[in-house]
């Protein structure tokens, strides 16, 4: 058994394709997405209509949310932004299909959410320790929202989170996921061509403020704001 984890697409079409045809090339068939498949780029309903097409289940994200049901960031007026373009293209079939995405998902002994434990869609697990973990049952746990592709063991428990496909922010721009084959996980990185990205933003009238920290993988202090 082989399963695939991708988070945190992004709207971001060229950097989702070029993950989804490593793992064509791997032969992973089972693929779970952890959630933010829009948010801040332009190919919002492609993203959403290929995870449509391979039966890719998907849990709910924050911009998920955001999109979904009407909600704002209290964050970032970036993000606000983004959104606001991406309520005027989403189709109305890929609009309803974000609002039937859960906050919890099971796959084997794998717990699965966006954000963390103690918020499932908004929590942000930068520094997950052992004592956050202890309080927890089970043994394998998978979050994504920071955009930093990590792994950890805590004695009997480990925590992987696959990074980001549309926006890494752990500088290094390719687009992240990881493989689980039941026992361990292994952290992969596929690098895209991002120029589309940028031309698809700049048609719709982004500048490089919103799309730049793709070209580095930008950290904290380079990126959009979350």
């Amino acid at each position: 058994m082989k399963i695939a984890f991708i988070s945190d697409i992004h709207g971001n079409f060229e950097a989702l394709t070029a993950v989804l045809a490593e793992l064509d090339r791997m032969h992973v068939t089972e693929i779970v997405c952890v959630g933010d498949v829009v948010g801040y780029y332009a190919q919002v309903n492609e993203c959403c209509d290929e995870l449509k097409r391979r039966g890719i289940k998907s849990l709910l994200g924050n911009h998920d949310w955001y999109l979904g049901f009407g909600g704002f960031c209290i964050r970032s007026k970036s993000v606000n932004d983004c959104l606001a373009y991406q309520r005027k293209v989403i189709t109305s079939e890929n609009l309803n299909w974000l609002r039937t995405f859960g906050v919890h998902m099971q796959v084997g002994d794998a717990q699965i959410v966006h954000g963390g434990w103690s918020d499932p869609i908004d929590e942000y697990l930068r520094e997950p320790d052992e004592a956050y973990f202890a309080r927890l049952p089970g043994s394998i746990f998978v979050s994504g929202h920071t955009h930093v592709q990590s792994l950890h063991h805590f004695g009997e428990k480990t925590y992987c989170n696959p990074g980001s496909v549309g926006q890494p922010r752990d500088g290094d721009p390719r687009a992240a996921f990881a493989i689980f084959d039941g026992h361990s996980f292994e952290l992969h990185r596929v690098a895209y061509d991002m120029r589309k990205v940028f031309e698809l933003m700049e048609t719709a009238g982004f500048n490089d403020y919103y799309y730049g920290g793709l070209k580095t993988g930008a950290n904290r202090l380079q990126r959009l704001e979350d």
